[in-house]
């Protein structure tokens, strides 16, 4: 560890909580984890199991594994990894704001791109560290979590943040710090429009990338983003190799093209799924709001349209009232209508 980073806590003990707050504690940090009763039985029978695409297993002890229920657990913490899904974000900083000690700050590892103004509102913006976690990760239950695709960790550049990405390199997770964090959170929603496209396929994600109907579909809902985020007069960081205007070019390129030129966005398990596909398995609510809803929101204030968006906007949410994905072809949601849905 770093000679002035003390215990890092980690809000939320779900997949990505799980995962970088494991790592680190293999790596030996002081790691606090504050997680639902039922995640906290099987990580004290269990510990943790962490594995990845492209690299070795780690394993954490149960007895080394620190986690409760109680939010007070936090309160002598340097820095917190907040993990929660964006619709709990004003819940859990109101769980921070009387525990947090003075100096500490919270770091959003989120989707979405309005976690940070939400923590702000109520911390106190100094306390707030804006984050970009590129990767996916899920849960095959037992305390086990598997990392399934690749990328680097991006986090706002303070002194705290850039000893905590020595500490997750050296943990396995290479992270680096930024002073354009606004750029790189929506260069990252981007990518993740396609979470709700992944539940509409109910296929692996290598598999849905790979066919090019599907493709056409996230080609569209991307250059709707870019178009609203363009007349914003934002700029989104690229993530990754691919320039953020060149996405859409890209996947609709034919499929034998696309397998050459898009390696990068294939960099992953063959089994990996969105997090939203696993929210929806697990019963969970899925953050379509704070993804291809922000574009929408976006589209509206500045006067660009977003049917596709709207679209898919909708059959998310029928799959998750239904409880089941409706296995859509590409083709099939090609087909759909484009308009009329508010």
């Amino acid at each position: 560890m770093t000679a002035d980073l003390g215990p890092i806590g980690v809000f939320g003990a779900g997949a990505i909580g799980c995962y970088v707050g494991g790592m680190l504690k293999a790596a030996g940090a002081d790691v606090r984890f504050l997680g639902r009763e039922h995640v906290a039985a099987t990580l004290r029978e269990n510990g943790l199991t962490l594995s990845r695409f492209d690299g070795p297993q780690v394993f954490v002890k149960p007895e080394d594994i620190v986690i409760s229920t109680d939010p007070s657990i936090l309160s002598d913490c340097d820095i917190i990894l907040l993990c929660v899904k964006s619709q709990a974000t004003p819940e859990a900083a109101v769980d921070m704001a009387s525990r947090m000690k003075s100096g500490a700050c919270v770091v959003s590892l989120q989707n979405g791109v309005d976690n940070a103004k939400t923590l702000a509102d109520a911390l106190g913006p100094e306390r707030v560290c804006p984050a970009m976690v590129p990767f996916n990760v899920l849960s095959s239950g037992n305390g086990n979590y598997h990392r399934g695709t690749a990328g680097d960790l991006l986090m706002a550049d303070t002194p705290k943040t850039r000893e905590l990405s020595v500490l997750l390199t050296r943990a396995g997770i290479i992270a680096t710090t930024r002073t354009d964090m606004n750029e790189v959170l929506w260069g990252k929603l981007l990518l993740n429009l396609n979470n709700a496209l992944n539940v509409l396929s109910d296929i692996p994600l290598v598999e849905q990338l790979s066919n090019r109907a599907y493709r056409l579909v996230l080609a569209d809902m991307v250059s709707e983003a870019l178009a609203a985020i363009g007349k914003a007069g934002i700029r989104p960081a690229a993530i990754g190799k691919v320039r953020p205007w060149l996405i859409p070019l890209i996947l609709r390129l034919p499929d034998w093209l696309f397998m050459r030129v898009a390696q990068s966005m294939l960099a992953m398990d063959a089994k990996a799924r969105s997090s939203m596909w696993d929210d929806l398995k697990n019963g969970r609510q899925p953050e379509i709001d704070f993804l291809n809803g922000a574009v929408v929101r976006l589209a509206g204030e500045v006067g660009t349209p977003a049917p596709i968006n709207r679209k898919v906007i909708a059959l998310v949410e029928e799959a998750f009232k239904s409880g089941h994905s409706p296995g859509f072809s590409g083709e099939e949601i090609l087909r759909l209508p484009k308009g009329g849905v508010d």
